[in-house]
């Protein structure tokens, strides 16, 4: 990444979206819109105001009152480009634009992780390009799941190996895909956040990505979801069943302790299995700001629970591709 960031604990996990794109990618069932200040996703009211999506000046404030030294943004992930990836060149290509420039005139204090599409190698190379070469973006945001596929082969495991080539990081934030046995009491998201995460994370240990793209720097959100409460089985799983080690050389908890995953737990016990199975050097503070499901106080809830700022700040650096601060 170019250029250098403001010290202090880096938030990997927010989100922005400029006005001009609300209306969301091509094919995308409902569009965002502000209605009186408050911003809805169709008719879904979102339970916080339009400004806090979209206006730079609210988010700096808000960062410098949680304590936070730098915050890393992408796009919510209602904007992926997945529902008509071919017809949203254009809307990827205008995010990343606005995105570098918003994230350049901050002198430090954001960081950028653009959109990409993720069924074209080819197009999301382009745009990836692009995006290494600005200045303060450091990867891309993407989603767990396309189709009902995760990055364990064809084009999305492709689409790692770019982001490992380039050197870019990628953050895994999941799209609250619906399902009939979760449209009742916010489950899609409560359940169904988690489950995506979970299955990509999966997807990514038992498939060897980590094996034969060790330099890959990925993150997955609210603290990886199910995952750590899941490695014993998945490893006991590897052990007596030769499916599970198909396609992977070594045991998941090996690989596990390769990816990066974030605080957004919610739970001080949950946050203490994450801290028991993955690496020191690889939990780094989230967010989740602006939504209404986001960590109250990101800076204080890990360093209550054993993360100092120290690591927090060291972790952060180190996804988003920067050495330690001289």
């Amino acid at each position: 990444m170019k250029g250098d960031i403001h010290a202090g604990i880096v938030d990997v996990h927010a989100h922005w979206l400029p006005r001009e794109l609300f209306a969301l990618p091509p094919g995308t069932p409902a569009g965002m819109n502000d209605r009186d200040g408050e911003l809805f996703l169709g008719d879904l009211p979102l339970s916080f105001p339009a400004a806090a999506m979209s206006d730079v000046d609210a988010l700096l404030a808000d960062t410098a009152r949680a304590g936070l030294g730098v915050r890393v943004i992408s796009a919510p992930p209602f904007a992926f480009p997945v529902h008509a990836p071919a017809e949203a060149d254009d809307y990827v290509a205008s995010y990343n634009d606005r995105l570098a420039e918003v994230v350049s005139a901050a002198g430090g204090a954001l960081v950028g992780l653009g959109l990409v599409r993720l069924d074209d190698v080819g197009a999301a190379r382009r745009e990836m390009t692009r995006l290494a070469a600005a200045e303060r973006v450091a990867g891309v945001a993407v989603p767990p799941l396309v189709g009902g596929r995760s990055y364990g082969e064809g084009v999305m495991r492709e689409v790692l190996g770019v982001a490992a080539e380039l050197d870019l990081a990628v953050l895994v934030h999941p799209t609250q895909s619906p399902r009939p046995e979760w449209e009742d009491h916010y489950l899609d998201n409560l359940i169904g956040n988690p489950v995506e995460t979970t299955t990509a994370v999966a997807s990514v240990l038992l498939n060897g990505v980590m094996e034969t793209l060790p330099d890959l720097r990925i993150c997955f959100v609210h603290g990886g979801g199910c995952a750590p409460a899941l490695l014993g089985r998945w490893e006991h799983g590897w052990r007596i069943r030769a499916e599970v080690r198909r396609g992977n050389g070594r045991p998941p908890a090996e690989s596990f302790s390769l990816l990066y995953f974030d605080t957004v737990t919610h739970d001080p016990e949950v946050l203490g299995l994450l801290r028991a199975h993955a690496s020191r050097d690889r939990i780094v503070c989230g967010s989740d700001h602006p939504f209404d499901m986001a960590q109250p106080d990101p800076a204080r809830f890990p360093a209550d629970n054993g993360i100092d700022a120290a690591t927090l700040e060291a972790n952060g650096r180190a996804f988003l591709g920067l050495g330690p601060r001289s």
